[in-house]
């Protein structure tokens, strides 16, 4: 198993480029299906999660090749409309592909998806909007097989603004007859991503980053050069890191107005932040203080992906925080490795409440998810002595060579295959 070997306490310092946004590049080329032809798809992270979708657009039978930063998906050539079970269990995002192969290919079969283990994050919302959109729906042996019928837009309001939901309906309403209205869509920058996507291929859709969605049916798609959004999970995970080690850092190619509740958490910490165009600038304070409650709520409020490595920082925050976790049942995940490493944690329900200790302490420490394991390097990176971070397949999900990254800061940061 791969592992970071972490010696903590060096501050870290400099300049680092964000690169593009996992949660928007994979419905971006879920979307590719879409279009009859070569989209061209810039900023795209090298990301374990983007590898397997572009494994999936392979599968379905699109000539896919990456230069650089830059993905290239020819989808003129689709001629399968099944994901096999393999690829399906490593990315829970897969089923995003759903509604792009219904439109495309008049049906679609796929297992249940797999992914992080945060907890039970039902596909119901999912399956009863493509069936409210004409589509026919059964589940068989723990497949999902699904046959197009007449679709026909329909209004659709959503029990909760789920992301995934929101963008599979997005995918398969734009290419279906009539006028589809999203009621409670959800509001996160990747979803307005998308439909800027969408629009530079000819469809006629609005309204993201708002709760009602907008789309005019087509039965058509140009091809469409586009550029990813800057990634402001992994954004706020730096700054985490260098405020916990006192550090003080540029991060380049940012939207800071993605940011708004992570930059008010970490000044309310004591950190000073300056934003710029397309910058964010971090200066850790002499002291970090405890934060009075997060919350964690759907955009815009502060992210369940930011939860976790803000955590991470408040171990060693004078005070005591309460975590407040909405969104995931499953989300402490991370916990009783911190504890492992000194961190003052107690855990209740969807509540934990953690108590700054002076130091924290390396120590061997296990990879359970994605961000819980950015949180678990995060705390590493400010304890003394020598932590040993195994499992980094999670983080490799969702941050492109975080330790070259992070020793271009400054950090004393080995990956040991």
């Amino acid at each position: 198993m791969s592992k970071y070997v972490i010696a903590g306490g060096r501050k870290l310092a400099g300049s680092l480029r964000i690169h593009g946004a996992k949660n928007s590049v994979l419905p971006i080329l879920a979307a590719t299906l879409l279009v009859n032809g070569e989209s061209v798809i810039h900023n795209c992270p090298d990301l374990k999660d983007v590898r397997i979708a572009m494994k999936i657009l392979t599968h379905l039978g699109c000539r896919v090749t990456r230069e650089n930063d830059t993905v290239i998906v020819d989808a003129s050539t689709m001629s399968r409309y099944d994901i096999p079970e393999s690829l399906m269990r490593e990315m829970r995002s897969s089923v995003m592909f759903l509604g792009a192969i219904i439109v495309r290919a008049g049906k679609a079969r796929m297992s249940f998806p797999g992914g992080c283990e945060l907890g039970p994050r039902p596909i119901d919302l999912h399956i009863s909007a493509l069936s409210k959109l004409g589509v026919d729906i059964q589940e068989e042996g723990g497949e999902i097989i699904c046959e197009a019928g007449k679709m026909k837009g329909s209004d659709i309001s959503l029990a909760f603004p789920s992301v995934g939901a929101t963008e599979n309906i997005m995918l398969a309403a734009t290419m279906c007859s009539g006028k589809t209205r999203i009621v409670n869509a959800a509001r996160e920058p990747e979803i307005e991503d998308l439909q800027k996507f969408l629009q530079e291929t000819g469809a006629k859709i609005s309204g993201a980053g708002g709760s009602v969605i907008e789309i005019e049916g087509s039965s058509s798609a140009s091809s469409v050069e586009h550029t990813v959004m800057p990634d402001r999970i992994a954004a706020a995970t730096y700054l985490c890191a260098a405020a916990v080690t006192g550090g003080e850092i540029e991060l380049l190619s940012v939207a800071p107005e993605h940011l708004s509740t992570v930059t008010a958490a970490l000044e309310e910490a004591g950190c000073i932040i300056t934003a710029g165009p397309g910058t964010l600038r971090l200066y850790s304070g002499p002291e970090l203080r405890s934060i009075r409650q997060i919350r964690t709520m759907p955009y815009p409020g502060f992210p369940t992906d930011v939860q976790s490595p803000l955590m991470a920082l408040m171990t060693k925050a004078k005070g005591t925080t309460i975590f407040i976790e909405n969104i995931f049942e499953n989300r402490f995940r991370h916990v009783s490795e911190l504890l492992r490493m000194g961190a003052n944690i107690r855990v209740e329900g969807k509540v934990a409440v953690v108590t700054g200790v002076p130091k924290l302490s390396g120590a061997p420490v296990k990879m359970t998810d994605l961000r819980g394991g950015a949180a678990l390097v995060i705390a590493a990176l400010g304890a003394e002595g020598i932590s040993e971070v195994s499992g980094l397949s999670h983080t490799d999900r969702g941050y492109e060579k975080m330790e070259e990254a992070l020793s271009a800061l400054g950090a004393d940061i080995r990956r040991i295959e």
